[in-house]
């Protein structure tokens, strides 16, 4: 791997966990207070499994930028999917301190589906330049449309 091809993959990679990271310092202490406090739906999975969840998808969705930016040429069509990426992190930035942060999950269920749209769009707009970073990103659409019915069910419950 070429050094500007492996620096690339390594920002895309820092990007990503870092927003994950940051999630957490908002995140990390409310579980055992706020949210442990709260009426969850029976299908709801334990703590531990949501670092593991994101931190794979994080890892996808670097891998699915550095593809964009890495592997094909400058063109508008390369600049949207990047800018939709680019949209759907930042709503994904700011779903962790809505929900945990202001413990608003009525306000956290709007973010989460703007930004199951947003990586919806993603995806198309991946289709048409690369398959493999689409296929990446087809899982983290997964996870968001589980968390996005579990947001929901916390807000029915509670």
């Amino acid at each position: 791997m070429k050094t500007l091809s492996f620096f690339r993959l390594v920002l895309a990679v820092g990007l990503c966990l870092g927003v994950g990271a940051l999630g957490s310092l908002t995140t990390t202490p409310k579980i055992p207070t706020w949210y442990a406090g709260l009426v969850k739906p029976s299908w709801t999975p334990p703590d531990w499994a949501f670092p593991i969840a994101w931190t794979t998808l994080y890892v996808l969705m670097a891998v699915a930028l550095w593809r964009l930016w890495q592997l094909h040429a400058p063109s508008p069509e390369r600049r949207r999917a990047i800018g939709l990426w680019l949209a759907q992190l930042a709503l994904n930035a700011i779903w962790s301190p809505i929900f945990f942060g202001l413990e608003a999950p009525g306000a956290a269920l709007i973010v989460v589906v703007a930004l199951w749209l947003a990586i919806a769009a993603t995806i198309w707009a991946c289709l048409r330049i690369d398959r493999i970073a689409a296929a990446l990103l087809v899982p983290y659409l997964a996870w968001v449309s589980y968390a996005t019915s579990l947001n929901a069910a916390i807000v029915a419950l509670n």
